[in-house]
């Protein structure tokens, strides 16, 4: 082989590491999926309470899309036989291209990345897992539409909580890997952490680390069921609590286990609702309008 040759395969190799090493936009949430046991009283919450749309799942046959907005929606799937106590599927976000995603997820040797597939509706995905097991998928949106869908009490999800037990493996992933930025972090108590928000790399919507065991609040022993719906659950931003949680009372539609709406740690009003299987739904609205507890804010919040 000649030089130019040589010259040409060197080049060749340092392009493929290069388009290996760039990561594409990841711009916010798509989507979150949950498990149901009761299909009917899940479509009543999401549908009737909250104001969703029903769709197929072009994902899976076997689930249905509840969406906010043409690229916001919760995907509910039938609880599998002995799943155990938590309901949470997979949490997902969008990105502007699943494939190039894919491939810089394999090129820093992720492990458990699936073959990018499509959609029903043109949509590309694949899914991976975080170091601590939740499945988490990067979705191609075959649809530009963004507006919020007719009678939602929100079209707008703002960001999704998960638990975690460990900040420094879960960075590793989310900040260091896939550039998730700083937002916030807080506790109910001075010398503790129980939440760590990290917005995405080119958007505004956060993930929440619901920590647990040691340096938070909450300790191992207390996460049943009820407590692990409360850990893993979704936001939908509102401009006006006031507003939101006045319309739900005047169409009876509290989901019959709720709370607030009170003041979060983060400066910004909130109020829960809870799916049938004690997934929760968090309003909460886009700006604080008080100073918050424990860290000052790193990056800009959602208006919208």
């Amino acid at each position: 082989m000649n030089r130019a040759m040589w010259a040409m395969l060197g080049a060749t190799m340092m392009a493929g590491a290069v388009q290996a090493a760039e990561r594409p936009a990841i711009t916010g949430i798509s989507h979150i999926a949950v498990y149901s046991a009761d299909a009917a009283a899940t479509e009543q919450f999401y549908k009737d309470r909250l104001g969703a749309e029903k769709l197929p799942d072009p994902e899976d046959a076997r689930g249905v899309r509840y969406r906010f907005s043409a690229q916001q929606f919760v995907e509910v799937l039938p609880l599998p036989a002995g799943q155990g106590i938590s309901r949470l599927a997979h949490i997902a976000f969008s990105t502007s291209d699943a494939a190039k995603l894919r491939t810089y997820l394999t090129a820093h040797r992720v492990k458990d990345v699936s073959t990018v597939q499509k959609g029903a509706d043109g949509s590309l995905w694949f899914s991976a897992r975080d170091p601590e097991g939740n499945e988490v998928q990067f979705v191609q949106s075959s649809n530009t539409d963004d507006r919020p869908s007719a009678g939602a009490i929100s079209g707008r999800m703002i960001h999704m909580g998960l638990l975690v037990h460990n900040r420094a493996v879960e960075d590793g992933f989310y900040r260091d890997l896939l550039g998730f930025r700083p937002y916030w972090y807080g506790s109910m108590k001075e010398g503790t952490t129980d939440w760590v928000s990290q917005q995405v790399p080119d958007g505004h919507d956060w993930l929440e680390y619901m920590m647990v065991g040691d340096g938070s609040t909450t300790p191992l022993s207390k996460v049943d069921g009820r407590e692990l719906g409360v850990l893993n659950h979704f936001s939908l931003g509102v401009p006006n609590m006031e507003a939101a949680v006045t319309t739900l009372i005047a169409g009876d539609r509290l989901s019959p286990r709720h709370d607030g709406p009170q003041m979060g740690r983060d400066g910004k009003w909130q109020a829960n609702l809870y799916d049938p299987d004690g997934t929760r739904v968090e309003l909460m609205e886009f700006q604080p309008v008080t100073k918050p507890c424990c860290s000052a804010f790193t990056a800009d919040s959602p208006t919208h």
